[in-house]
């Protein structure tokens, strides 16, 4: 028996993550799974609020699975919806996306087979960035202890 390939396991790790999903307001559920440069995918899924506000994207909400898990070099996401059209991250994660993995791969898929492929940089060009603040210095996605 043949192993599933890096996409397909991406792709069923963003998909498994769509199905449990909790949007009871918009009910635009959305997954989405991030691979390492050593393989490892890690997932989220969009989780809403009655505050609306308090709730996550999914985009995030896999970051924020991957930095708990120590997993800091992250190459590609993929992210699913159910809607007609390929859904890109919102200006929101893009700019987590941009900070963690600027180097960052993007396919947006749809449950009907509908497919989108940008680079972080194309969805979000003039990112703010820690060099924005005024510091002097660039803060680099680490895991060096301060």
């Amino acid at each position: 028996m043949k192993a599933p390939s890096a996409e397909a396991t991406i792709e069923e790790a963003a998909r498994s993550a769509m199905e449990r999903a909790y949007a009871p307001y918009s009910h635009f559920r959305v997954g989405a799974a991030l691979r390492a440069a050593d393989g490892r995918v890690v997932s989220g899924c969009n989780v809403e609020n009655s505050a609306f506000p308090a709730g996550i994207c999914a985009e995030r909400a896999a970051v924020a699975a991957a930095v708990v898990q120590g997993v800091r070099d992250l190459e590609e996401l993929v992210v699913i919806t159910e809607a007609e059209a390929p859904a890109p991250p919102c200006g929101m994660c893009r700019q987590v996306l941009q900070e963690m993995a600027p180097g960052l791969r993007i396919t947006s898929l749809t449950i009907r087979g509908a497919r989108a492929e940008w680079w972080i940089a194309e969805l979000l060009p003039h990112p703010f960035t820690s060099g924005s603040l005024g510091y002097g210095h660039s803060v680099q996605n680490s895991t060096k202890k301060a």
